[in-house]
């Protein structure tokens, strides 16, 4: 998405950007890889999700503020145009949960959120 918007020069969300994404920090995810190895899980199916559902509309606000670009909100029939490979993506409402791998590992996200990371200072640099 970021790379996206810098192409295009907008950030950009479907419809509303009302549809949501999970969302984890690397290190969580990395961590919970750790634990399911551990625990010889073999076998087992694991979600590693600190938020359940992002509205992609403020992840492309978050993004628009960082690159200083605006954020606009695009109809279905001009999704392809502005997202073109990623079109599906960008359309997609994927809540997740994790509570099982929460309680089958007792795993629990430490790092920032996804706005939050999105938000520190230098993310957005070269």
């Amino acid at each position: 998405l970021v790379r996206i918007a810098q192409e295009t020069g907008r950030s950009a969300c479907v419809a509303g950007g009302l549809n949501r994404w999970a969302a984890v920090h690397r290190l969580d995810a990395a961590r919970m890889y750790r634990l399911a190895i551990e625990a010889n899980a073999i076998g087992e199916s694991f979600h590693a999700v600190a938020e359940q559902g992002i509205a992609l509309r403020d992840i492309a606000t978050r993004i628009g503020l960082g690159l200083g670009l605006p954020v606009v909100d695009i109809p279905p029939s001009e999704a392809h145009a502005h997202f073109g490979w990623f079109t599906d993506f960008a359309r997609m409402d994927a809540p997740a949960s994790s509570a099982w791998t929460r309680q089958r590992l007792g795993w629990s996200p430490r790092q920032p959120d996804l706005l939050d990371n999105l938000a520190q200072a230098g993310y957005f640099d070269d």
